[in-house]
């Protein structure tokens, strides 16, 4: 239900700020505003982009919990999605995602009312599995190459 009300109201919003904003400052300046937020909030996106991927790289290098860049990345690709979206509401909310502290809270704010119950990394075992397989020897390239001239010589 909560997401209905959501499909609805942001487009409500927008189409009420937009009427506002474009009674107060005309037509093509307000384009003209929604325009230059895409074109400056996808820059930003590609630099915090990179950011949170620097830290997600790091988080694995390091076998630290990926969790919270991996929140981080997916909220900067949120931001980057609402930034695209014409409107002023949107793109307040995705600049809004831009700024690290932010993220930070809304990652904060998400971890309290979320629970994980299990977590693993790496294949699991149960120990009753056995896998049936034949295997055959490879010998390094240059073994291969005089056993084949061997065999074409008789």
């Amino acid at each position: 239900m909560w997401l209905f009300v959501l499909f609805l109201a942001v487009p409500l919003i927008e189409i009420a700020l937009f009427v506002q904003v474009g009674g107060v400052i005309g037509l093509w300046p307000t384009l003209a505003i929604v325009v230059a937020t895409a074109i400056v909030g996808t820059s930003l996106m590609r630099a915090q982009g990179a950011v949170a991927m620097g830290q997600i790289r790091a988080s694995f290098s390091d076998m630290r919990d990926p969790t919270e860049p991996l929140a981080h990345g997916a909220m900067v690709l949120i931001a980057g999605m609402l930034l695209l979206t014409p409107g002023f509401f949107t793109d307040s909310i995705g600049l809004l995602l831009l700024i690290p502290l932010v993220r930070t809270a809304v990652f904060r704010w998400l971890r309290a009312r979320i629970k994980i119950q299990t977590f693993s990394t790496g294949p699991r075992h149960s120990g009753d599995d056995v896998i049936d397989g034949e295997f055959e020897e490879v010998r390094p390239r240059d073994e291969t190459r005089q056993s084949v001239t061997r065999l074409h010589r008789h």
